[in-house]
């Protein structure tokens, strides 16, 4: 006998109300196209319903087993690590019910045309028209910790870069990574573009779309010779709708593999050597379900420090989440306005060998 099947769609949350608005209307869709499931949402942080009231109210209505969806682009900390701690922390205590794990959206052809669409309606509401290789698309990534994660920004502009027919792209971030939007267009406009695309490669708006958009305005304002034009983000595209309903049914073929090749928790990744085997868990304790469109700043001025001790399996097979256990402790600090490059970390890095380990003496390396 088939077991009463249920979804639930994990969002990240938002301060935003227009953001957490934009999620709930993903779920509204998804409800429409899997009429054959309970459906229910949640969120990660600063927005109720939380993952767990989700989870627990699909319970309630007698789920017996349930399809955990990532509503995000791609596999870095939430998915890797916040995701998993909620599901399995639920598992945990109802082991009676099956909990499967989905995968990110990843790179999808069906997403490179959505973006396509949502660059082409930019060139269409331009002030002034220009050719492709007189223009310089600027994708803009989330920016995490995780390389992987932002080298699939990198891989999307160069597909919509090639298959568009762009002059040039250029690649920036909203936080945690570099380049930051403000640098990266500093530098693009240097660069004799007429006119410049910022499309942010984001789900929802929210407090980071806003403020990448205001750069663009900053930018725009300082040289009016470029043209800077906003290109909107995915949002509900039916072709991210039609990407959710392949995850969805991935989860019941057992085709929900996520990249491993390249994942710093699983490899020796170059400059994050330290981060294999270390053990994920969740860390937005903090702020989960505390509210929308409030004071705090998506950008999190602050560092909290927490202990590590959940298991994480990168077999990533995903019967219910992951599973690698061994604990350690270390402090998040958030502040994405604080990003550094790659130079400037690894110059610290050597700043801290070289005082660790300084030169020796002739007589000392005799």
């Amino acid at each position: 006998m088939t077991p009463r099947t249920a979804v639930m769609i994990c969002g990240h949350g938002s301060r935003s109300l227009a953001a957490v608005n934009e999620f709930n209307m993903l779920a509204h869709h998804l409800r429409r196209r899997l009429p054959d499931y309970d459906v229910d949402s949640g969120f990660l942080e600063f927005a109720r319903p939380t993952i767990r009231d989700g989870l627990e109210a699909l319970r309630d209505r007698g789920a017996e087993r349930i399809l955990c969806l990532p509503g995000m682009l791609f596999a870095a900390g939430h998915v890797k690590n916040d995701l998993p701690s909620e599901i399995n922390a639920f598992a945990a205590e109802h082991p009676a019910i099956e909990l499967r794990y989905g995968r990110d959206l990843a790179i999808d052809t069906r997403l490179l045309q959505a973006s396509a669409a949502r660059i082409e309606a930019a060139e269409r509401a331009a002030r002034q028209r220009a050719e492709r290789k007189e223009t310089l698309l600027m994708v803009v990534g989330r920016g995490t910790n995780d390389p992987d994660a932002n080298s699939n920004v990198s891989k999307v502009a160069r597909m919509l870069w090639e298959g568009m027919g762009f002059g040039w792209t250029e690649v920036s971030y909203s936080g945690v990574a570099f380049p930051l939007v403000d640098a990266g267009l500093d530098h693009a406009v240097r660069l004799g573009y007429r006119r410049i695309i910022v499309f942010p490669y984001f789900l929802f708006t929210g407090i980071l779309v806003e403020r990448i958009y205001a750069h663009a305005d900053a930018c725009q304002a300082r040289r009016p010779d470029v043209e800077i034009v906003k290109a909107s983000y995915l949002a509900d595209h039916p072709l991210v709708i039609d990407t959710f309903v392949e995850r969805v049914g991935e989860m019941l073929t057992g085709a929900n593999v996520m990249n491993c090749q390249l994942c710093k928790y699983r490899e020796q990744i170059i400059g994050f050597e330290q981060d294999q085997g270390a053990p994920q868990v969740g860390h937005h304790f903090h702020v989960r379900g505390i509210g929308t469109d409030g004071d705090h700043d998506h950008a999190h001025g602050h560092a909290h420090a927490h202990d590590h001790a959940h298991a994480h399996d990168h077999d990533h097979d995903h019967a219910h989440a992951h599973d690698h256990s061994h604990g350690h402790a270390h402090a998040h600090s958030h502040a994405q306005r604080h990003a550094r490059s790659p130079a400037e970390t690894h110059a610290g890095a050597d700043a801290a060998a070289g005082a660790a380990n300084p030169p020796r003496t002739v007589a000392e390396r005799s």
